[in-house]
């Protein structure tokens, strides 16, 4: 069945069912007064519960019009990256003791943590997800990044038990990204997350990476700093949006 409209707008099966609600995506980084119309009025017609979109932050159009039409900001993006083959020096060596590939054994405990380690995150933001539901989606990400053949999670022990990770993936052919890194409360302050990262540029660099990007929010500060001490600058700034047609109170089902 053919779009009874050329919105610019795709449909998320997997976040819909995940979330048991209706969820599309609007896929131009720019907002038009003709734009939201058809947008709107696509949502409207496929019964869209919620639409992600994410805005390039330096168009006030797009903002103003977003602010008009009951879009919500609810996260602003930023995307970090370094580059360089030479800054790709296996200096997670002297942390091996520490960092370890992914274990079977340790999934329990990741899970645990992952479900715990991203409450920045715009889901846990925005009040129409119910933090249960949010929870139990980063228990799932780092679980399918586990199982992931095409990439590798980093374990990093302390006191013999896991107390953060990194997750790790080729995205094409000289760029590597991070997808989740996490690290438990208790180990915070003792340069656990430093050596993850640095353990995950080792891997980037044996595989032929030439740049690695990262992703994180504007509200989680602790991350930019900890990015930026081994060596990321920022690359882009955007802005997340979510567009409700139907409220769901806080803590409510999804």
């Amino acid at each position: 069945m053919s779009d009874i409209a050329p919105a610019p707008c795709e449909f998320l099966e997997w976040d819909s069912r995940f979330f048991g609600r209706r969820i599309a995506r609007l896929t131009l980084p720019r907002l038009t007064p003709d734009a939201v119309t058809a947008v709107l009025a696509w949502c409207r017609t496929k019964q869209i519960a919620c639409l992600y979109f994410l805005a390039d932050a330096d168009d006030s159009e797009t903002t103003q019009l977003a602010a008009e039409h009951g879009f919500q900001l609810v996260d602003v993006r930023l995307t970090l990256e370094r580059g360089g083959p030479a800054e790709f020096a296996p200096s997670a060596r002297s942390f091996e003791e520490s960092i370890r590939p992914f274990a079977t054994a340790d999934l329990p405990a990741l899970r645990g943590l992952a479900g715990r380690a991203h409450r920045d995150s715009r889901f846990f933001f925005d009040p129409h997800f119910s933090p249960e539901r949010t929870q139990q989606l980063f228990e799932t990400w780092i679980e399918n990044s586990c199982n992931d053949h095409r990439g590798h999670v980093f374990v990093a022990e302390v006191e013999g038990q896991p107390a953060g990770y990194v997750a790790c993936q080729i995205v094409t052919a000289q760029t590597g990204q991070i997808g989740l890194l996490g690290v438990d409360a208790v180990a915070q302050g003792r340069g656990v997350g430093t050596r993850l990262i640095m353990s995950a540029l080792s891997w980037f660099a044996a595989r032929g990476a030439t740049r690695v990007i990262v992703v994180t929010q504007g509200r989680n500060v602790r991350a930019q700093r900890l990015y930026q001490k081994c060596g990321f600058v920022t690359a882009a700034l955007q802005l997340w949006y979510h567009r409700w047609f139907e409220v769901v109170p806080s803590g409510g089902k999804t």
